[in-house]
């Protein structure tokens, strides 16, 4: 779809029958999944929540996978670029796009630096402007040297329900759970407000990947029903 003079923003939508809500799903690292016309994902497709896509179907959600841009299909991608009007641009018409066709709530899911994209987004775009109707934050990015990390952002201006989903033994040095708690004190104006923590699953390699607890590996169906429960009760 078109979002800014000659940029599109390419999306993967898979679609329920009888949709509760829409979820946009935002992944970690670089943001650039540069997927192909058949759906295919060449790049962070083992990423959870790219990887996990088809279970927030199965429970009656409109999913919705977003790439980079057009004019980000490139390295670096998304990094550098989370924080920024252009990025709120493609966003919000992703958004304005899903609302008009499902006719149901739609809701942002980032995950690791995925969420460095969500919530700036909530704390700039209102609901009543075109924002989303809730925000989930998975393995949130809690400190960062090169950009806002999400508990200095300004989550006092959310008004929306937040999600924060992460688990107790993330390793990842970015996203510490201990740093994780102070995100909920910031949401003060929001109407609803949850911390879920998880425990169990198998950790593998780099402990920032998406194998390791940080990617909730071996506890993904847990996690997507209790998100899933969440958002539409």
């Amino acid at each position: 779809m078109s979002t800014r003079p000659g940029v599109t923003q390419r999306i993967l939508v898979i679609t329920p029958e009888k949709p509760r809500a829409a979820v946009v799903l935002f992944a970690g690292g670089d943001g650039g999944i540069t997927m192909e016309a058949v759906g295919s994902m060449p790049r962070l497709g083992s990423n959870f929540l790219v990887r996990t896509r088809q279970q927030y179907l199965e429970r009656g959600f409109t999913t919705v996978v977003i790439d980079a841009p057009s004019d980000k299909q490139s390295p670096p991608y998304l990094s550098g670029s989370r924080q920024t009007a252009e990025h709120i641009a493609d966003v919000k018409a992703v958004i304005a796009w899903l609302r008009e066709q499902s006719k149901t709530p739609v809701w942002l899911i980032g995950t690791s630096r995925g969420t460095q994209s969500v919530a700036y987004i909530a704390t700039q775009l209102p609901q009543a402007e075109g924002g989303p109707d809730g925000i989930v934050l998975t393995a949130s990015v809690v400190r960062d040297q090169r950009s806002r990390a999400v508990p200095e952002m300004a989550l006092d201006s959310i008004r929306i329900p937040v999600l924060v989903a992460h688990h107790r033994d993330d390793g990842c040095r970015v996203c510490l759970f201990a740093d994780v708690p102070p995100i909920l004190g910031r949401l003060t104006a929001t109407p609803r407000k949850e911390l879920m923590v998880f425990d169990g699953g198998i950790s593998v390699g780099n402990p920032c990947e998406a194998r390791a607890y940080h990617g909730f590996n071996g506890i993904e169906r847990e996690v997507i029903e209790r998100i899933a429960a969440w958002i539409a009760p």
